[in-house]
């Protein structure tokens, strides 16, 4: 049996950076769609969600949603493709 360390060693680090991209990204958008509006949340909420940042947030949180669901389907269509 041979073994070609130098494609292994490959697929371990673009795996290792994707599943950490992968996690950083769904973390993003957890933080961002769980952000509240002055309407929603608390008194000390206002100096938080002054100026709109909230709904800025929210719709970061949803675009990384997206790009993880988009990374998702590309696997996928590796897979089945191959």
């Amino acid at each position: 049996m041979n073994i070609d360390w130098a494609a292994l060693g490959q697929v371990f680090g673009t795996t290792l950076v994707v599943t950490v991209g992968m996690v950083g990204l769904f973390t993003l958008g957890i933080v961002g769609t769980s952000r509240k509006t002055a309407q929603e949340g608390e008194a000390g909420a206002t100096a938080v969600a002054a100026g709109g940042s909230s709904a800025v947030a929210r719709a970061g949180g949803y675009a990384c949603f997206a790009l993880c669901l988009a990374a998702v389907g590309y696997g996928i269509f590796l897979i089945v493709a191959g």
